[in-house]
């Protein structure tokens, strides 16, 4: 879920729960039966709102797993080229070295 999708849908909800509210407030009950619609209602909301983020912790961390996975594979695949290099730069570095003790040996004849 967007970031953007679910500041529309937070706001959604808030509004039919404003709504809701408002609604019972005006209705011609009784007090403890508007009271106890309004408890009833923010369980309902409280409950939702629950699910809404745990579903959401469930997606973030899905999410930062799959990135994880990623970069672990990258991280290989960098190891593994440097490893490579490394390779062809001490095999130069060796030749070089060769190179280097040979000409000495020429200058000390």
């Amino acid at each position: 879920m967007t970031d953007n999708s679910g500041n529309v849908l937070l706001a959604l909800l808030t509004g039919a729960a404003l709504g809701a509210g408002i609604g019972i407030l005006y209705a011609p009950d009784k007090g403890s039966e508007t009271r106890h619609k309004i408890k009833r209602k923010v369980e309902d909301a409280s409950h939702d709102l629950s699910e809404r983020i745990s579903h959401a912790k469930d997606e973030l961390t899905k999410t930062a797993n799959e990135k994880k996975d990623i970069f672990d594979r990258k991280l290989d695949e960098a190891i593994s080229t440097m490893s490579y290099k490394a390779d062809d730069i001490i095999e130069t570095l060796e030749r070089k070295l060769e190179d280097l003790k040979k000409k000495n040996a020429q200058f000390q004849k």
